[in-house]
């Protein structure tokens, strides 16, 4: 599940024009494609939070299924692993579900799903990662943060962007198929805010170059001026196949560098 796109980093409406630059030019401060999106990655390492989030599902039809969990998230090992834990509660039929992620920097991820019904906690395999999310448009591996040696990197242009921005747009093209076959994409292109280093927007692409999924943020929030780490509160997948929509809107959010180790364990999970 390494290789998957970077959790709840999720894109505004672009806008129109921008120009092109050679794919060997450098932005003007002389950063690498490479190096603007070790910015990105950095940028979303906050030590800890704590959240209350609402998932919309939305058909093609446009009818709606609502659910609500709590989530937590802490750094460890100096940064370089971001423990993750989601518990749903409501409604009855998900209540109790637990999702817990130890998204490593640079190996793959280990992840464990807890299900009420079957009263039992089973490993994710990185092999599942392209699998939905508790039946969302979003995939387990949307939710992490890639390992960024798998992709080769090419800046595009930068263009005007949501909100008065300027973005860079970034292809990240899957070095190997076996990295593409366990992601579910091929290539992604992300455009990123030259002044925040959040992706605003993503296009996730099949091998055969066709848009599978795009991924829009909005409500990016700064949450630790200190470190200047920024998190996207509205997130929404657009599955461009089958026309569903999944939207993960934070309700509340603390930015909490003491939140109990307790949460992240198989045994926290399991309490239902």
């Amino acid at each position: 599940m390494h290789h998957r796109g970077l959790p709840f980093v999720l894109f505004t409406t672009l806008c129109a024009g921008g120009v092109s630059l050679p794919q060997a030019a450098r932005a003007d401060d002389k950063l690498s494609p490479r190096d603007i999106m070790d910015k990105v990655a950095l940028t979303r390492k906050l030590a800890g939070s704590e959240a209350v989030i609402k998932m919309t599902m939305i058909d093609e039809k446009g009818a709606k299924r609502e659910r609500e969990l709590a989530s937590a998230t802490k750094l460890y090992d100096g940064g370089k692993t971001e423990k993750r834990v989601f518990r749903f509660l409501s409604p009855t039929d998900v209540k109790g579900t637990g999702f817990l992620v130890f998204d490593y920097e640079a190996k793959p991820d280990d992840a464990w799903i807890y299900m009420p019904a079957l009263r039992k906690t089973r490993r994710i395999l990185s092999s599942q990662g392209s699998q939905s999310f508790m039946g969302s448009e979003f995939s387990y591996g949307d939710f992490n943060t890639p390992a960024l040696d798998d992709y080769a990197y090419t800046l595009v242009k930068e263009e005007p962007c949501a909100g008065g921005e300027t973005c860079y747009v970034i292809d990240a093209a899957a070095k190997k198929k076996e990295i593409a076959a366990a992601d579910g994409y091929a290539k992604r292109t992300y455009w990123v805010s030259k002044k925040k280093f959040v992706p605003l927007k993503i296009l996730h692409y099949a091998a055969d170059g066709k848009v599978i999924k795009e991924l829009v943020a909005g409500n990016v929030k700064l949450l630790d001026a200190k470190q200047k780490r920024y998190r996207s509160l509205r997130n929404e997948m657009i599955n461009k196949k089958n026309g569903r929509r999944s939207i993960f809107e934070f309700t509340k959010i603390n930015f909490s560098p003491k939140v109990k180790d307790e949460y992240f364990t198989p045994t926290y999970i399991e309490r239902g």
